[in-house]
């Protein structure tokens, strides 16, 4: 080796003669490292200070971000698993539950949220969703009801009708009629506490003869009106409406007369259990006997 060779030249005297040049340097360590600490770090500090105020920052950024250099950072951390525990353990420290919670808790955030919540955006998409369930809804009861009139008029005529029939059967009719029923009797209960309302204001109605005798006889006048109105104006009721279905004289809604007799026909086919629209069940036009009666008919509005 040079160095056992260098030894070996200089022998034992060469070193006692080097020793003093080496504690001289060992002795000098402590003075430099002083003056580098004095000097050397402001100028470095001073240095670095300028270049971070110029544009070396945004030169780097860019570099960074031409490179990609942070989304190869990143996917290596995500392949070798690096960024599943980093992520794992900064949701499961304290400190990050403390934090979610005040800012959960924040005035700023529930005001924004609030704000968010009463846009016209968030209501109008609200809107639309309920529209589009209920909308949705309406048409699966459509279809099943449709299905169901066939499947009854099948099986006591024993065949099927040969192809798609506009004309509506019993069971979407009886759907549509339980719908208007619950209609009217919401009318009926507004009405009522309305008319209770009143009585107490007056001292109550007498004799109950007679209280008796209005009360029936205005709900009979309220469905009558509504049945008629609704079938001579649109042409359907609200429950006629939710199936899908449409009265008709020709191409065009019944006039107020015939809507009329339709309705004292139809109290009177209720009446002996709905026997008069049996002949829904036998008539090609499946027309029950108000129909036969008025002159009208029930159709599928959208065949």
């Amino acid at each position: 080796m040079p160095t056992e060779r260098r030894r070996s030249r200089f022998g034992a005297a060469g070193r006692l003669a080097l020793f003093p040049a080496r504690a001289a340097a060992r002795a000098s360590k402590g003075p430099l490292e002083a003056a580098a600490e004095e000097h050397l770090v402001p100028e470095f500090s001073r240095i670095a200070d300028r270049a971070l105020a110029g544009s070396l920052p945004e030169d780097l950024a860019r570099s960074l971000v031409e490179h990609h250099v942070l989304e190869r950072m990143a996917a290596e951390m995500a392949e070798s698993g690096a960024l599943d525990e980093i992520v794992a353990k900064a949701l499961a420290s304290p400190h990050t539950q403390e934090l979610t919670d005040r800012i959960v808790r924040s005035e700023e955030v529930r005001r924004a949220i609030r704000e968010v919540v009463a846009s016209p955006e968030v209501r109008a998409a609200m809107t639309e969703q309920s529209k589009g369930f209920f909308d949705e809804l309406a048409d699966d009861l459509r279809r099943s009801g449709v299905e169901v009139d066939d499947r009854i008029e099948g099986a006591v005529r024993r065949h099927r009708r040969f192809g798609a029939t506009a004309f509506a059967g019993l069971a979407t009719r009886a759907v549509a009629f339980g719908i208007d029923l619950l209609a009217i009797a919401v009318i009926l209960a507004v009405l009522a506490g309305f008319t209770g309302f009143v009585s107490y204001l007056v001292g109550g109605l007498h004799p109950k003869w007679l209280v008796g005798t209005l009360v029936g006889g205005g709900a009979i006048v309220v469905a009558a009106l509504y049945l008629i109105l609704f079938w001579s104006l649109p042409g359907r009721t609200p429950g006629m409406y939710l199936m899908g279905l449409r009265v008709r004289r020709g191409e065009r809604p019944p006039s107020v007369v015939r809507a009329c007799v339709r309705a004292v026909v139809t109290w009177i086919s209720i009446v002996p259990f709905f026997l008069g629209y049996v002949t829904v069940l036998f008539d090609e036009r499946r027309r029950g006997l108000p129909d036969l009666v008025a002159g009208t008919e029930v159709v599928y509005d959208e065949r």
